[in-house]
């Protein structure tokens, strides 16, 4: 990708011996390219910027001559830098003692080419040597923001002492929207610079509530796109415009702004030009006057200003201050200043030198861990450093959540069963969870299952009991014992969902519900028709009684579950439910559950149940003004009414519950509407049965009850 115009590189190179690889050699096509400033060491570190220097060397003496006949002072002063970050760490006793670095500084250009034939050389190591190995080297940038750098995969040696773009754009967004600017333009560079960050820049302009009227972008060597730019911009509403551009392509615009003399623009700008004072014109200012951005931090370097003000006097006197050079004349203490008239760059502006002079010691601090590791911490100290050979050199990030580095710069996926490590060393197998008998929740669950079926069968033993009396002789006895005996199977059915899901497990849960469930509504629903009908038996001349008797009682019961026994059937030989390891839910474990095999069957068999339910309470709703003496037809409506409303909140529950959540809301609508049906319909008759049993005679079921 074309970044290098911005790149600071650094490569680390110890010595070139490459006899004993296998590798095959690089050959170096058209001339090689030598760095214009460079000073041997034991290692070496490459420095590359823009428009930095025209110079001539005098190989002869090793000594460097600065003839200054076009210069980006600004640049310069930043090769400078990189000098007085070496020179200081060679003088020092504490790093990297008894090892010199030396230095090769190239100059792009400005130009992508340029960039491009300066890298490969400082890649390929020592450019006089053409036929060398093609050793890649790592690569420190003191002003490449450029968000598409930061993939750890895709460029694993490339680091920098400058945040990206992410932070940037996302806070131009939030400065756009802070000053209530909601209708903006934007122009970008149309480079990885300039698209990436005004992508980022989108995407947070979207999430703040701001529209862009406009989205526009050039090239420096596209002036036909320039033309077009400036025209969409002339044409536009927006007042305001965010330009996301680099140094050159900003200088450009305004050019072409003065030019058709467009102004009365509010401009956000970028790090690349918004404290560039070269932009900054007498023509300009009517454009860029109040532009707003955010520059670099200024940082003091201590010994830097010093070291760049005796460079700069004997650079722009053209003296020497201690006179070696018979060709060059020594420096006065008291120099002209006139010649300074058009000087306006100020040392401490120089915001990036702190980026340099970090990127410098992030690689003697490196190399000086090379140099005190041992071998048991697996470092090589060969002569050739690559970049990859992670632990010594550079401190490791921790591998996102599921993923392992095993000694390694890229971190790689665990088996879908498998989660790392807290150290993310090493793949473990999943926790797998599931509703076991020894959760807190299944032990409650469980004790409401037993007490259910506790007072189910206490009930019974009342009825027993109590079998012979008018009460339990007028509420169809044979009935309310097949229904209390359906509802101690309802009970025990939530207990078939409690623990590791297996192959039966799944089948059985399931099956015993909707079939245990079926025999409990048509009890229930055999008892609203026997209301009605006795109902109209008590009319004149009625034998109504005679067609729906204990007989065809039993045959609708029976019939009614046979229904649901064959869907349950057919549901299991199809496809059945089956334990399943859902791991979709959690990424960190499993889930194992039953999965329903045939969605098709469930909810036919919830279905079907729901028919019941229905049925059975519109008849009970219509019977719920009959006589006080057949008055059971209003409990059976309040108990249908509470089982309706248990398992139409249900459904949504169901579905929205996460892992093993989803089997204990089945459990408790279960429970729910098994508690509901026991006490509606036979919690008024134990209360005769028991406390009141004055109550319990002919008399009082024939006349009004209470």
């Amino acid at each position: 990708k074309c970044v290098f115009e911005r790149l600071f590189f650094m490569g680390l190179l110890l010595a070139c011996d490459t006899a004993g690889e296998d590798a095959s050699d690089c050959h170096v096509l058209g001339s090689p390219v030598l760095p214009l400033l460079s000073k041997d060491g034991d290692v070496m570190i490459g420095g590359l910027f823009a428009k930095s220097i025209n110079l001539a060397v005098d190989w002869k003496s090793f000594k460097l001559k600065c003839f200054f006949s076009s210069i980006n002072l600004r640049e310069f002063r930043f090769a400078q830098t990189m000098i007085f970050a070496i020179e200081e760490i060679n003088k020092s006793k504490h790093l990297l003692p008894n090892v010199s670095i030396g230095y090769r500084i190239y100059d792009n250009c400005g130009s992508t080419l340029s960039s491009m034939r300066a890298v490969m050389a400082l890649m390929n190591g020592d450019e006089l040597l053409i036929e060398k190995n093609c050793s890649g080297q790592s690569a420190i940038s003191h002003s490449a923001t450029c968000e598409c750098l930061s993939s750890r995969k895709e460029y694993p040696s490339f680091f920098r002492t400058i945040a990206s773009d992410l932070h940037q754009s996302r806070a131009l967004a939030q400065l756009v929207k802070h000053f209530g600017w909601t209708w903006v333009g934007a122009v970008n560079s149309d480079s990885d610079y300039g698209n990436n960050g005004m992508a980022i820049f989108l995407s947070a302009a979207q999430e703040e509530g701001v529209c862009v009227e406009y989205i526009e972008k050039f090239d420096r060597a596209e002036p036909e796109k320039l033309l077009k730019v400036v025209e969409v911009i002339r044409k536009s509403t927006a007042r305001v415009i965010v330009a996301f551009l680099a140094h050159v392509e900003m200088n450009n615009l305004l050019e072409q702004l003065n030019v058709h003399n467009i102004t009365g623009r509010q401009f956000i700008g970028v790090e690349a030009w918004i404290t560039a004072d070269s932009l900054v014109t007498p023509t300009s200012f009517s454009v860029l006057g109040g532009s707003l951005g955010f520059a670099v931090q200024k940082t003091n370097i201590s010994g830097l200003n010093t070291f760049l003000v005796k460079d700069f006097w004997e650079t722009d006197f053209q003296c020497e201050e201690n006179h070696i050079d018979v060709a060059s004349k020594s420096c006065k203490e008291n120099q002209d200043l006139m010649k300074l008239r058009d000087y306006n760059d100020d040392v401490e502006e120089l915001r990036y030198s702190s980026n340099i002079y970090k990127a410098v010691y992030a690689v003697a601090h490196s190399l000086h861990s090379i140099m005190k590791c041992s071998d048991s911490q697996g470092c090589d100290k060969t002569s050739e450093v690559k970049p990859w050979q992670p632990v010594c050199c550079f401190h490791c990030l921790p591998c996102p959540d599921g993923e392992i580095s095993n000694n390694s710069n890229d971190c790689n996926q665990c088996p879908e069963e498998y989660w790392s490590n807290q150290i993310r060393d090493a793949c473990v197998p999943k926790n797998v969870e599931f509703l076991s008998y020894t959760e807190d929740m299944s032990k409650i669950l469980m004790f409401f299952t037993l007490f259910g079926v506790v007072l189910t069968v206490t009930v019974a033993v009342l009825f027993l009991i109590n079998r012979d009396t008018p009460l339990v002789k007028a509420n169809n006895s044979e009935l309310s014992f097949l229904l209390l005996f359906s509802l101690s199977l309802c009970f025990l059915c939530s207990l078939t969902f409690i623990g590791r899901p297996t192959e039966w497990s799944c089948m059985l849960r399931h099956t015993a519900f909707g079939i245990t469930f079926v025999l409990c509504i048509s009890c229930i629903l055999g008892k609203t028709i026997v209301v009605l009908m006795a109902f109209k038996a008590t009319l004149p001349s009625s034998n109504v009684m005679k067609w729906f008797g204990p007989v065809q009682q039993r045959l609708t019961v029976l019939s009614l579950t046979l229904i649901q026994v064959i869907i349950c059937i057919l549901w299991l030989t199809i496809n059945p439910p089956f334990p399943f390891k859902n791991m979709k839910i959690f990424r960190e474990k499993i889930i194992l559950e039953c999965s329903l095999g045939s969605s098709l069957g469930f909810w036919a068999v919830l279905g079907y149940i729901g028919i019941l339910a229905v049925l059975c309470f519109v008849l009970a709703f219509l019977a719920r003004k009959l006589p006080d003496n057949f008055n059971e037809a209003k409990f059976i409506t309040f108990s249908m009414l509470i089982f309706s409303a248990v398992w139409i909140t249900f459904i949504p529950a169901y579905v929205s519950s996460p892992g093993k959540l989803t089997v204990a809301v089945e459990i408790f609508a279960i429970l729910a509407s098994s508690y509901g049906i026991l006490f509606c319909i036979f919690a008024p008759k134990c209360y005769i049965l028991a406390l009141k049993p004055e109550l319990n005679t002919k008399k009082s079921m024939l006349g009004k009850s209470k």
